[in-house]
């Protein structure tokens, strides 16, 4: 093979592996016996992930009650359709206007500030009715099949949990049930590289059910904590990959008494009303128990966390709001709206 084709191949392979990467600003600093420069917190992250919804949701707001002395029907009209446009969705919005007409009889809304404080009451009870953590410790090997459509970034946040589970101490196992979209299965393997964990895998095209059996046989053989299944995207309309989905939800149950033990259904905020449209299709058809809402950073789309919260009544166990692997976080309804509000 001629140099110049070694280095084409080399190069091509520092990008997959992130070897040869120059290094970063924080690499730099404490090679020069300097301090790493800080990074932003979590709560400062999410704001800045916010930012756009912030300005296409409470700007608005801000814009609408700036001043008011008194809210009267009108406001409240502006505001749902506000919120509507926000992507609160129209259900949830109509049921947050109707609570606040009735605190505005009440005379519980004299001026702007006071509904504006009103409504960040009413989201964030409507964010937590239904919030509660994954909690993976009633089983073990803990079963988590992760479904969604391509492009939400589902096997990118298949690494992140993996990398995370094996930092807290926990053994983790990945099964590349995806083999129908090409390079899954690597991309599966370079996270799990990354998070020291093995990935079980067949060629590309096999059986995703046998996969998926090989990977009970295995995580039960290796007394794995947590068995995280990748599963092909799909949408309603692929019947076959809907019924693929179906076996594999019957083998797992069958190989581990009582799994999967978590369906996670992973949501790409960046698509708004759509997102909506998958959950309610994947909740007919998979028994979804919880959402991964990836993408928030760089939307005006942030809203669909509160439509999709209160009108599935399915919990938000994680929120994305950047690359990072700690940027995958437990939602967590009181800081969301803090953030939002802010």
């Amino acid at each position: 093979m001629t140099e110049e084709k070694k280095g084409f191949f080399r190069g091509l392979m520092n990008k997959i592996t992130g070897a040869g990467e120059p290094p970063s600003a924080a690499q730099v600093g404490e090679a020069d016996g300097g301090e790493a420069p800080a990074r932003p917190g979590f709560f400062e992250r999410l704001k800045r992930g916010l930012a756009k919804t912030h300005e296409g949701l409470i700007g608005r707001i801000d814009t609408l009650v700036l001043g008011k002395k008194q809210i009267d029907a009108d406001t409240l009209e502006e505001l749902e359709e506000i919120l509507i446009t926000a992507d609160i969705g129209v259900a949830t919005a109509v049921e947050l206007i109707r609570t606040l007409e009735q605190r505005l009889k009440r005379d519980e809304l004299r001026d702007g500030e006071a509904l504006k404080s009103a409504l960040k009451e009413e989201i964030l009870v409507r964010l937590s009715r239904h919030a509660a953590s994954l909690d993976t410790v009633g089983a073990s090997p803990f079963v988590i099949m992760v479904i969604g459509v391509n492009g939400v970034g589902k096997t990118t946040t298949i690494g992140k949990l993996a990398s995370k589970f094996a930092a807290s101490g926990k053994k983790v196992l990945l099964a590349a049930g995806d083999t129908f979209r090409a390079a899954a299965a690597e991309q599966l393997e370079i996270w799990g590289k990354r998070a020291g964990v093995d990935v079980i895998r067949h060629q590309e095209g096999a059986d995703p059910s046998a996969v998926v059996f090989d990977a009970c046989k295995a995580s039960l053989a290796r007394n794995c904590d947590i068995l995280i299944v990748d599963t092909a995207g799909r949408m309603h309309t692929k019947v076959n990959l809907m019924e693929e989905m179906k076996k594999i939800r019957r083998i797992v149950g069958r190989e581990i008494p009582g799994a999967p033990h978590e369906t996670l259904l992973v949501l790409d905020a960046a698509t708004g009303q759509n997102a909506v449209s998958q959950a309610k299709l994947f909740k007919e058809a998979a028994d979804v128990t919880g959402i991964a809402l990836t993408k928030l950073d760089g939307t005006a789309k942030g809203g669909i966390v509160v439509a999709i919260s209160n009108e599935f009544k399915i919990p938000v166990r994680y929120i994305g709001v950047g690359e990072g692997v700690d940027d995958l976080r437990e939602f967590d309804p009181d800081q969301f709206v803090e953030a939002l509000f802010q």
